[in-house]
């Protein structure tokens, strides 16, 4: 079986999404260390800015027709989306990055949806377990003065939940800027609890997609 990892922080280290992430994928090591992990990191190896203009542009377009720009582009959504469909399960870590999802991570899922088995309607991970670890900076929870304004959480639901039909658990670890940001100094109690909880949920999420899965795998071997 296989876990797909995709990284969207620009932040090598330090960084409050991959750390949580790699609690939901020890979890799942735990359970399947025989396991391939694939992962692919949007800072470490980007794509390229102009990749989706050249993919979108060419889905009207007859094979014969397209430019090399067009055909480089449509293989590398197809490369993405190879990638997650592997994937028994997966796990999204995303920073919220100016109240929204990264450029990187947005590069990716429109490149993603230019692939046909991908595209709207197509609903390719029905069922699947996927975790989405979200890292804010500031808090944006209920009765905050920011309340409203992570407009990168609903995205994410509505990309991986509706669009792609994945069965999506969200983990979020909240004012993760509160360690070096001296103004939020007296927040970082608050800050040190949110972010034992997520890594606490991402265990009990890697195990319990861990255990989907095993238990799926081993229906359909019985049938």
């Amino acid at each position: 079986m296989t876990l797909f990892r995709l990284d969207a922080s620009i932040r090598r280290e330090g960084s409050v999404s991959r750390d949580v992430a790699d609690t939901v994928e020890d979890a799942w090591i735990r359970h399947h260390p025989d396991d391939t992990v694939v992962r692919r990191d949007l800072t470490a190896d980007p794509l390229p800015s102009d990749a989706w203009m050249f993919a979108a542009s060419a889905t009207g377009v007859p094979e014969e027709e397209r430019t090399p720009e067009q055909r480089s582009a449509l293989e590398l959504a197809a490369t993405l989306a190879d990638e997650v469909l592997a994937g028994d399960a997966a796990v999204i870590a995303s920073p919220l990055y100016n109240f929204g999802v990264s450029q990187h991570l947005k590069t990716w899922i429109d490149l993603l949806i230019t692939d046909p088995r991908f595209a709207p309607g197509a609903q390719p991970l029905a069922g699947r377990p996927l975790t989405v670890v979200i890292a804010r900076g500031g808090g944006y929870g209920e009765g905050t003065p920011r309340e409203g304004w992570d407009h990168g959480t609903p995205y994410l639901r509505r990309i991986f939940a509706d669009a792609f039909g994945a069965d999506v658990t969200v983990v979020v670890a909240e004012l993760t800027l509160a360690d070096v940001v001296p103004a939020m100094a007296e927040l970082r109690p608050i800050a040190a609890e949110s972010r034992a909880e997520a890594h606490k949920l991402a265990e009990a999420t890697g195990r319990a997609h861990a255990e989907l899965v095993r238990s799926a795998t081993r229906s359909t071997s019985a049938a």
